[in-house]
């Protein structure tokens, strides 16, 4: 890919990825594979601002953790009513820097293919 692209797509994502992060991520781009960096482009991101608003609405169900594949978190949250809300009002403050997280990992396994 030509290192143009890739700019392009850091831009239009920085949002989506830990800000600390992303150097090591345009580094671990320019080594990559075409096809690598083709299979990292095409996964799908998780928003940030989505996640938060969905912890907001339903994060008392559980359904945050859900979506982030902490199973085990969401179970409990769902029997518990979030720790009686306690645990919901901790993911309001965390869930935008658990969603950039998830996404930095899964492009970084797609540009380990």
């Amino acid at each position: 890919m030509e290192k143009q692209q890739i700019e392009m797509y850091l831009m239009a994502h920085q949002g989506d990825f830990p800000a600390e992060k992303l150097m090591y991520l345009r580094e671990k781009f320019a080594k990559a594979s075409e096809t690598a960096v083709a299979c990292a482009m095409a996964v799908e991101l998780t928003h940030p601002i989505t996640m938060l608003l969905i912890s907001f609405f339903l994060g008392g169900f559980g359904v945050d953790r859900f979506m982030l594949g902490d199973t085990g978190m969401g179970v409990l949250k769902l029997l518990t009513g979030g720790l009686c809300g306690i645990l919901s009002l901790v993911d309001l403050f965390t869930i935008s820097s658990k969603a950039k997280e998830q996404n930095f990992n899964k492009v970084m396994a797609a540009l380990s293919l």
